[in-house]
């Protein structure tokens, strides 16, 4: 079962994220720096784009659309989209 790391109360942690992509992109966590480009620097090709998505929607509890999921090209495009959504979430 995938850990929900950041709830209403709990903002979103870039390291966390950072160590969640490292993660399924079976990469040194530092390797994935705010800018690494996901295709160019750490060769992300569409199966691995697609399970990142996946595994950022179930861990987070967001919906990312696909045009999202095509304009996640680095670790700070991925922090500010959830940001942006967790935020939308709490919002009345």
């Amino acid at each position: 079962m995938t850990e929900q790391l950041s709830t209403p109360t709990r903002p979103l942690d870039k390291e966390e994220l950072r160590a969640l992509l490292a993660q399924i992109l079976d990469v040194d966590v530092a390797e994935v720096t705010d800018t690494a480009h996901f295709v160019d620097e750490l060769e992300v090709d569409s199966l691995m784009a697609l399970e990142i998505a996946v595994q950022l929607e179930q861990t987070y509890q967001v919906k990312l659309g696909e045009k999202e999921t095509v304009a996640l090209k680095s670790l700070d495009d991925a922090y500010e989209l959830l940001s942006a959504k967790l935020a939308d979430r709490v919002s009345p």
